[in-house]
């Protein structure tokens, strides 16, 4: 602290080491001010990866150069993360987790676009007046060009509404211990570490627009999330009991992420006001929206069939349906890293099973709009939890509420499709990299000094890049005669964390190994029901209970359904 000399009064107090414990725990309601500010809080983590997914989706279904359509991808996006969140913090798993779009969903799409490299080959498009007969420079009419990404949208609509609905099955009847009798850590690394396979094509496409922009924002974050890590931002404050005092908070390390794309994108501002780039570097540009956000609407709200009427696809469910199972032991590690942050007890079994039943079921109204990805949990926010001590299930509606006012207000979208892609890659880079080192550290319970397990995962990761790239190289070499059972194959074999996974699980249940040298063991625990025994928490096990009457608990049909909470006494 520091004193006036000659007052010896108290002018500025430097708090350098505050204690650990949690401010507001997960059932406190914070003030109205605090908990509005920490949902803006945690709204601007995730915001990054939300867009960046959404985007993704539009890239991959033809539609990168329409605004129209990707402002209301984005939209609807916002929307759903919005929805999910609140359903997920006051019938979920009831943990403050934020719920946006899901990586795992993005890698049969991105398979989709190896399997036909020249699916989006169509000239820009070009505004004609609605009367004119006028055709394209490939002969394409303007109209069936608008008709084949709607088509597309469709495609993965009725998948994702198939998959979503089993994904709520599988929370909702409780197969999810069975699933981690057979699904361990060395299944799940191989398997997600090579969805990086198709993430680097995605991140080499944005930032090959311009590697040098793209670079400075991965640099401005790299930089300011790990070099400056051990640092913290002075921040003046002032509280009546305290007066005015600093506070030391990783401000830059929280923010890293947003800091450097609003670094790139300012760059990418004073470069196309100076005419750096030139007029056909519309996709590094920060004018190039500028036409979207005056046409778009103040207030459009998603709804169901904004695509026309959804389609399915048999190929495009079997690469969601992997993607759901992803996704759902994704979010089982997420539910116990964010009690272990809040001191909270163990979830419950009926807690996960709910959790999990809620993100299928929000998957499933994510298709019928048309978002093309599923959702899922966000570790990221998990993390801020842990920096910021407040812990608040308030604080996640909040967000939620800011996530859903997003979704409505259309000029809000359009103004983020003004992004320039190299920023978007600079970001991508970073954040793709922490998922594949957070992927890797589900190695931890696993013993690395086992010759069988080092076996398993080298060969699984073999056969991960073997067999896509023997099929991306000889796309004719499936012919069953049948189109869409070459579809279905296709979309299977050029997938490769099915590839790794489907060899993974095999070996390691094949193979002899005892349960905790393969890391289930540390897995099983999460689903045993044993947080009633476990002290020393900031709540008991009933925070993870939904609002329900007694007698509803005590009934025969709803005290065996398994994610209905116990009756405590």
């Amino acid at each position: 602290m520091i004193k006036d000399t000659e007052k010896s009064d108290l002018i500025v107090q430097i708090e350098t080491d505050p204690k650990q414990h949690i401010l507001y725990k997960a059932g406190d309601h914070p003030p109205i001010y605090l908990t509005i500010f920490c949902g803006f809080q945690h709204t601007l983590v995730s915001l990054s990866g939300v867009m960046a997914v959404s985007l993704l989706v539009s890239d991959v279904t033809c539609a990168n150069l329409d605004d129209d359509i990707k402002s209301t991808l984005l939209s609807s996006t916002m929307l759903m993360s919005g929805v999910c969140t609140v359903m997920m913090c006051l019938l979920g798993s009831r943990l403050p987790l934020f719920q946006g779009a899901a990586l795992e969903f993005l890698i049969p799409l991105l398979a989709m676009q190896v399997l036909d490299k020249s699916k989006c080959d169509f000239p820009p498009k070009i505004y004609i007046d609605t009367n004119s007969t006028i055709t394209n420079t490939s002969g394409i009419h303007l109209d069936q060009h608008n008709e084949f990404i709607l088509k597309n949208i469709r495609e993965l609509q009725g998948s994702l509404v198939a998959a979503g609905a089993i994904q709520f099955l599988i929370g909702a009847t409780g197969l999810l211990s069975l699933l981690l009798k057979f699904i361990g850590p060395i299944t799940i690394v191989p398997t997600l570490l090579l969805i990086t396979v198709f993430l680097v094509r995605a991140c080499v496409k944005f930032a090959s627009v311009n590697w040098g922009i793209a670079l400075m924002v991965a640099a401005v974050s790299l930089i300011l999330s790990l070099y400056l890590s051990y640092y913290n931002t002075p921040i003046p404050m002032w509280t009546k009991n305290k007066g005015f005092h600093i506070l030391w908070f990783p401000l830059h390390q929280v923010y890293s992420i947003l800091i450097g794309i609003l670094v790139g994108w300012f760059v990418c501002g004073v470069m196309t006001v100076a005419g750096t780039f030139s007029p056909d570097d519309k996709l590094a540009r920060t004018d190039t929206g500028l036409d979207a956000i005056r046409k778009a609407d103040w207030f459009r709200l998603p709804y169901p069939g904004q695509f026309g009427s959804i389609s399915f696809s048999a190929s495009m469910f079997m690469g969601f349906f992997i993607g759901t199972i992803m996704s759902i032991l994704d979010s089982i590690g997420d539910y116990y890293a964010c009690a272990k942050i809040c001191n909270l007890p163990p979830p419950p079994a009926h807690c996960v099973n709910r959790g999990i039943a809620i993100e299928g079921f929000c998957s499933l109204i994510a298709g019928f709009l048309g978002c093309g990805h599923a959702t899922t949990t966000y570790g990221a926010n998990i993390g801020a939890i842990g920096v910021t001590k407040v812990a608040s299930r308030d604080v996640f509606i909040a967000t939620g509420v800011i996530y859903f006012i997003f979704g409505i207000i259309g000029k809000i979208s359009a103004i983020f499709l003004t992004i320039p892609y190299p920023v978007l890659g600079g970001a991508l880079i970073v954040m793709f990299g922490m998922f594949n080192g957070v992927v890797l550290s589900n190695l931890q319970v696993v013993s690395l000094s086992s010759t069988r397990n080092l076996a398993i995962m080298g060969t699984a990761i073999l056969f991960g890049f073997m067999i896509p790239y023997w099929l991306e190289t000889n796309p004719d070499a499936i012919q069953t005669g049948s189109v869409t059972s070459d579809g279905v194959i296709k979309m299977l074999l050029v997938n490769p964390n099915l590839c790794a996974g489907v060899v993974a699980c095999f070996l390691d249940n094949t193979v002899k190994g005892t349960l905790k040298e393969r890391g289930i063991e540390a897995w099983q625990v999460m689903i045993d029901d044993k947080a009633d025994n476990m002290k020393e928490f900031d709540g008991d096990v009933t925070i993870y209970d939904i609002p329900l009457p007694r007698y509803l608990k005590k009934s025969n049909v709803f005290r065996r359904l398994p994610f209905i909470p116990p009756v405590h006494e």
